[in-house]
């Protein structure tokens, strides 16, 4: 017992004694770890020391344990013995979560014995932990897209900044050290800052924006994933003028008046004004006589416009009785249009069976005239027209003449009024006259008085100077058009005082003047200037129009009306077949400010207008082709009428755009529209007018604007009138005939016309066809009287191959079906001749009363022709040699005889 009690005691109070010290560590530690990593790197090393030491347990280090914040780490004992430790993370560690992390931490040793009873724990000591980042974001931009303008013209430190962000922790990787723009070929460069500025000036005329990508980099390099897109304006410098106008408006004919400048307004640049002037000028210089007139013939005009009759047309197209225009120059355009251009070389002598012989003290001279400025320091006269002595003398009558842009009309006449002073010579000087535009000139003399109409605008003279009349002689005068013809105090006479410029449509219309309202109608433009919904302009807008409202002049005090009133200013063209093309348009602008005359300068507009081409009529004549008539009722006193039941149509093919209309083919319209001619012409051998006429009453053409022509070749109906106009008047038109025996038909044909050739017709061919003797040859054979048969009287027989139109046999059934025929006829005739002869003796003493009449009334019995077609039969037509049909003639005298 003794001695167990001895082994035990001792070895407790030993061990007591043995574990009498506490572990040691460091007061502070500083780690380090990498995101995403486990392993911290402490500084100083983690080591806890025990005095114990080497005492087994007591000297030995069994944990390290953290204290605090949850923080997710843990230590461990690498070496009992030496005390060795390492710090651990217990999961990912994210730096963008949490970039450091503090702590307290403590060492403990294994206590007195193995059982690790009696443990002893250091001091607490902090841990301050440090997450390295890792560059695992790229850079994004703040704003999905920027936007910016830049004034043309400057240069800019910045136009604007564009700024990205990283997602990462540590400033290397977060911060974006560096921008670059994407876009190659750009007048702009960024900064590391991300100010974008532009490298030399822009142009708003030369781009109006930029679309630029700009991509960024963090301070590790790392790439923003997507690019940006800057968009930079670019703005214009404030100029004064018109914005919002196109430079070319398209017009389709037919869609009435069309806004040419619907957003168009005034830039001022805030000037202080008081009142805007805008003059709006359609240009049509280049279309005909200046303007989209209707080309119908002068007189068709002058019908249309109700003008008196009775002018004499000095200028005409040439022609066989209108000669001596023929060595003038044209512009090769239509009769009705035709312009002459005079150089100052060129004259007419007008005949004396063509000039107006009863000028009286009223009287009219009209005429379209393109004149400019005449060369030379010292113009001389140029003469449009003159009545001058013809031989002896040079006398001047009465002329029209050009001097200095300066009309000068002439009048000096017998008056008898001798030794009295009396208005000879009147002066207009107006810009038109040497402007190089198309005008229409009428002078109406009421003498005394004397008025010139310039596109239907009247003018006095502003100077008339008195002269001498003419001493009554029996000299002869010569009228002449383009000079002045000089026949006395020249040793040979010529031409003087040649004109340049061009003439069309020169008229005199003697007895009578013209009154201002067909005067407007005749010069009338079918296109000009509109103002869409006049009624909604503003009081303070005053506008004005010329005549052929080519120009229009606005004037405002408020920029606002005066924006909303060119707005709608408008162009129509009322013509139903326009001529296509480009009209040009030109627009200028003054401003005035408040105690000034003009204060800014307002760049002049130049547009286009593109009349679209019109959809063309296409005109159809349709009706009965055959006409088959008795030969009795071309006799009669009213003929017969070949185109009674003719029908006139026109009809225009729309595009897309056009409705569909149930009455008419899907983009078919019929078109109601004018006709200004139709000819009816006689194919074949001229009428002959001892026997046969083609001719239209005067009746039929009354109440209408058409008149007739007829001769031997046919007859034409012309003027300016509705295609129900016309086609009444062509089933009124009658051919007779009072001799037509040997006639058998008569070919015509018809052709119509709108805008004097510009659109034709089809060529619409009538035959009409005599029938000879109808009622008795109806008692004979009844297939004589049907149309069908009389009509193979005019298809004559065409030779032609046998291998063409005879194959198995059918050609010998049709030889055998005419022979048939034949002999069928001849004993019908044999009968008929028969009966004739017994009538004959008991009717003798009648036939000799009846032999005083026309003996075309009659029945021709001498000889009896029957005219027979077998290839009527097959269906074969043929109508090129008539000269060739197969006839059997038979004598019907001489078969009684037999």
């Amino acid at each position: 017992i003794k001695a167990h009690k001895s082994s035990h005691v001792p070895e407790g109070i030993s061990a007591q004694k043995l574990n009498k010290h506490k572990p040691w560590i460091e007061t502070s530690y500083h780690g380090v770890i990498t995101e995403n990593m486990d392993t911290v790197l402490l500084d100083p090393p983690l080591v806890a020391l025990d005095k114990d030491a080497p005492v087994p347990y007591a000297g030995e280090i069994c944990a390290f344990k953290i204290h605090g914040q949850e923080a997710p780490f843990e230590a461990v004992v690498l070496n009992r013995t030496s005390g060795e430790g390492v710090l651990r993370a217990k999961g990912p560690v994210d730096c963008e979560t949490q970039k450091e992390y503090t702590f307290i931490i403590q060492a403990y040793d294994c206590g007195a014995e193995a059982s690790g009873a009696s443990w002893k724990k250091s001091h607490k000591a902090v841990v301050h932990i440090q997450v390295d980042d890792v560059n695992e974001f790229s850079p994004v931009f703040r704003e999905p897209m920027y936007h910016a303008s830049a004034m043309e013209g400057k240069i800019y430190d910045s136009i604007l900044q564009v700024e990205a962000w990283d997602q990462d922790c540590s400033p290397q990787y977060s911060q974006i050290c560096n921008y670059d723009i994407v876009t190659s070929n750009t007048p702009f460069a960024i900064d590391r800052n991300g100010n974008i500025r532009n490298t030399e000036r822009l142009s708003y005329d030369k781009k109006q924006r930029y679309k630029v990508m700009v991509t960024a980099f963090d301070c590790g390099q790392k790439r923003a994933t997507e690019s940006v897109a800057v968009h930079i304006d670019v703005k214009p410098v404030c100029k004064p003028g018109w914005q919002g106008w196109n430079k070319q408006v398209d017009y389709e004919p037919g869609t009435g008046s069309k806004q040419l400048f619907p957003k168009m307004h005034l830039e001022t640049c805030d000037g202080p004004l008081s009142a805007v002037r805008a003059m709006v000028e359609l240009q049509t210089s280049h279309i005909g006589k200046g303007c989209d007139r209707e080309t119908y013939s002068e007189k068709s005009m002058q019908k249309l416009c109700g003008a008196a009759s009775g002018s004499t047309d000095l200028l005409p197209a040439p022609s066989i009785s209108t000669n001596w225009t023929a060595s003038l120059l044209t512009d090769s355009g239509r009769d009705s249009d035709l312009i002459f251009n005079f150089d100052g070389r060129q004259a007419a002598n007008v005949p004396e069976q063509v000039v107006p012989q009863n000028l009286t003290d009223q009287f009219t001279i009209a005429t379209w005239m393109k004149h400019g400025p005449s060369p030379g320091l010292r113009a001389e006269k140029e003469t449009l027209l003159c009545n001058s002595d013809k031989t002896e003398m040079n006398r001047h009558h009465y002329s029209l003449y050009v001097h200095n842009c300066r009309l000068v009309f002439l009048l000096r006449r017998d008056f008898t009024q001798v030794d009295t002073f009396r208005p000879a010579e009147f002066h207009w000087k107006l810009e038109q006259i040497c402007d190089k535009e198309w005008h229409y000139y009428v002078i109406n003399v009421e003498f005394p008085a004397v008025t010139l109409f310039v596109d239907g605008v009247t003018y006095e003279p502003y100077l008339v100077t008195d002269d001498w009349p003419i001493h009554p002689s029996s000299i002869d005068t010569q009228l002449t058009v383009g000079a002045c013809w000089q026949g006395g105090e020249v040793s040979t006479p010529r031409f003087t005082q040649f004109f340049r410029g061009s003439l069309s449509g020169l008229t005199i219309r003697p007895g009578r003047i013209e009154t201002q309202k067909v005067i407007s109608c005749l010069q009338a433009c079918k296109e000009g200037l509109d103002i869409h919904s006049l009624e909604s302009l503003g009081k303070d807008i005053k506008f004005h129009f010329n005549p052929a409202q080519s120009v229009l002049v606005m004037e405002g005090e408020d920029l606002e009306s005066v924006n909303t009133a060119m707005a709608k200013v408008s162009y129509i063209n009322s013509r139903q077949f326009p001529t296509a093309g480009l009209r040009q348009l030109h627009i200028t602008t003054t401003l005035r400010c408040f105690g000034e005359d003009i204060c800014i300068s307002i760049p002049d507009i130049k547009a286009l207008v593109m009349v679209l081409p019109p959809s063309e009529p296409r005109i159809t004549i349709a009706g009965s082709d055959q006409l088959v008539r008795p030969a009795a009722d071309l006799r009669g006193a009213m003929g017969v009428a070949p185109f009674k039941e003719l029908r006139i149509t026109s009809t225009v093919t729309k595009g897309d755009g056009v409705p569909f209309s149930a009455v008419y083919r899907p983009g078919v319209l019929e078109a109601m529209h004018n006709l200004d001619y139709c000819d009816v012409l006689v194919i074949g051998e001229e009428l002959n007018p001892e026997k046969e006429s083609l001719e239209i009453h005067h009746s039929s053409l009354m109440g209408k604007h058409l008149d007739a022509t007829n001769s031997t070749s046919g007859i034409s109906i012309y003027g300016v009138d509705s295609m129900a106009h016309y086609e009444e008047a062509l089933r009124q038109v009658r051919y007779r005939n009072w001799r037509p025996a040997t006639l058998s038909n008569r070919r015509f044909r018809l052709t119509c016309s709108e805008l004097n050739g510009r659109y034709t017709s089809n060529e619409f061919n009538l035959e009409v066809s005599l029938v000879h003797n109808a009622a008795p040859v109806e008692h004979v054979n009844h297939m004589a009287v049907q149309s069908q048969y009389m009509r193979s009287v005019h298809h004559p027989l065409m030779v032609h191959s046998v291998n063409s139109h005879i194959s198995d046999g059918t050609g010998d059934l049709s030889a055998t079906v005419v022979v048939v025929i034949c002999i069928a006829a001849l004993v019908c005739i044999v009968v008929l001749g028969i009966y004739r002869l017994h009538s004959t003796h008991q009717d003798s003493s009648k036939s000799e009363e009846d032999g005083a009449k026309d003996p075309e009334m009659d029945w021709d019995d001498s000889t009896l022709t029957i005219t027979v077609n077998p290839m009527e039969v097959r269906g074969h037509y043929t109508k090129e040699f008539p000269e060739k049909a197969l006839s059997t003639k038979i004598n019907s005298k001489a078969l009684v005889k037999i």
